[in-house]
């Protein structure tokens, strides 16, 4: 199946299990939900339990680029940072600009999705 203006891969990281793997975008959330947005806030509502503290290892925190980010379109350069919110308790995103969504889809990745939590301080 043709993801136009996808990679097509997220990597998902495991901080309590020491564990990074590479997993295919769902086609599905591709074609239902709009961007990089839509598709982080349906891993978040699909893999979250509805009572988690959002401060607690069970929650994610997903960086997730849009079909349009690394192109010349004016405004392409953001990427969608989503996560249980500690202030509100619900599903949260915000937007950041720059060049790391353009670099993290030429390092092969339309996202990064992060879950656990690590023993010590660690760096990605």
């Amino acid at each position: 199946m043709e993801f136009y203006g996808y990679i097509g891969k997220v990597l998902r990281i495991n901080l309590t299990k020491g564990s990074i793997k590479a997993e295919a975008l769902n086609p599905e959330i591709i074609y239902n939900f709009l961007g990089g947005r839509g598709y982080a806030a349906k891993i978040l509502y699909d893999e979250l339990k509805p009572n988690i503290p959002p401060l607690s290892e069970e929650n994610k925190i997903i960086f997730m680029t849009g079909p349009l980010t690394g192109t010349e379109f004016p405004g392409s350069g953001r990427i969608s940072i989503s996560a249980k919110s500690p202030l509100t308790g619900t599903i949260f995103d915000s937007s950041m600009g720059g060049s790391f969504g353009a670099y993290l889809k030429k390092s092969g990745y339309d996202g990064i999705i992060i879950e656990g939590a690590a023993k010590n301080p660690t760096y990605i």
